[in-house]
């Protein structure tokens, strides 16, 4: 009885294959190249896979190609040796060699030529020539010239992109800067500012000189240049700082800078302004650092103090 049923077994899984190929071929022969398959060269293109070109391709694991004229889907990987118009899909990467016209989405990475359209990875897109969309990373974005917009967790590098959005940004024709500052409740942060001509990221560390044990800082945030000239530009920010003690216990602000900018020489600057804050603590040394506030909250959401109130930053910085 074993014995039949596992011949009956085998006959089913040989019919399953049969049948499978049978309407693998059935939609390759559909109007336009449809590439099937699991794993190059077990596909319906065969050996022959990265010489064609397809409007519609879809491997399990992974899947090669010369061009995609189309959507293409694979449940680990991408490969196109030349251009891509349309939409690739991956469950890890996609590479293109070529431009890649249309929209890239993969679980970790996308490598490809250049072209327009919006790459999104979980780690990283990396371009090797001229991009003109969006980058969506979750970690990095690396790419020439941009002429659209980088977003991503943590860096981007760009020969050129005005419009980048993370901690950190290596713009070859940006601008970056190490800056020391100070603001009303006593805290000096030492800060990196990097970005494009428009927009950039704040990353700074520092010390809080009011408090005995909140001493602590750390700040990340992003800026935005407005009437840039020679001499002088109007920068905005949004930041969030924290003072930790390493003991229990948490300070958190989150802050909206208008801080002018002037030039004093090539290199050196010097900026000020006025700032809103709003401020949440469950610590002593947290409520008492700043207490000229517009409002006020004592335990009204949980057990922290919350609180609104104008203050002010100001500092200097070398640009480079």
């Amino acid at each position: 009885m074993n014995r039949l049923t596992k011949k009956i077994t085998l006959l089913k899984v040989i019919l399953f294959a049969l049948l499978l190929l049978t309407s693998l071929n059935l939609l390759a022969q559909l109007p336009g190249k449809i590439h099937l398959g699991f794993i190059y060269p077990l596909s319906t293109n065969g050996t022959h896979a990265p010489l064609d070109t397809n409007t519609l391709s879809i491997h399990l694991l992974a899947g090669v190609s010369a061009a995609e004229r189309g959507l293409t889907f694979a449940g680990f990987s991408n490969f196109i040796r030349k251009d891509a118009i349309g939409s690739q899909f991956a469950g890890f990467s996609n590479h293109i060699s070529g431009k890649a016209d249309g929209a890239q989405f993969a679980g970790f990475v996308n490598t490809y030529g250049g072209g327009k359209g919006a790459a999104f990875a979980g780690f990283a897109n990396i371009a090797h020539g001229e991009v003109r969309g969006v980058q969506f990373a979750g970690f990095i974005n690396i790419a020439k010239k941009v002429k659209g917009a980088q977003f991503a967790g943590f860096i981007n590098i760009a020969d050129s992109s005005d419009y980048p959005i993370g901690i950190i940004n290596l713009i070859k024709n940006g601008e970056k800067s190490i800056g020391v500052s100070t603001d009303e409740t006593q805290t000096t942060m030492l800060s990196f500012r990097s970005g494009g001509k428009t927009l950039y990221g704040i990353i700074g560390i520092g010390y809080n000189f009011k408090n005995s044990d909140e001493v602590y800082a750390a700040e990340l945030g992003l800026g935005a240049h407005f009437f840039t000239s020679n001499a002088f530009n109007l920068n905005t920010e949004v930041v969030a700082t924290t003072l930790e003690s390493f003991n229990p216990g948490d300070y958190f602000k989150s802050t909206f800078r208008l801080m002018p900018n002037v030039k004093l020489f090539k290199t050196l600057g010097i900026f000020g302004g006025p700032s809103f804050n709003f401020v949440t603590t469950n610590t002593n040394e947290g409520k008492q650092l700043y207490t000229k506030n517009l409002r006020n909250w004592d335990n009204k959401w949980g057990t922290n103090y919350n609180a609104i109130y104008l203050g002010y930053t100001f500092g200097l910085h070398i640009l480079f």
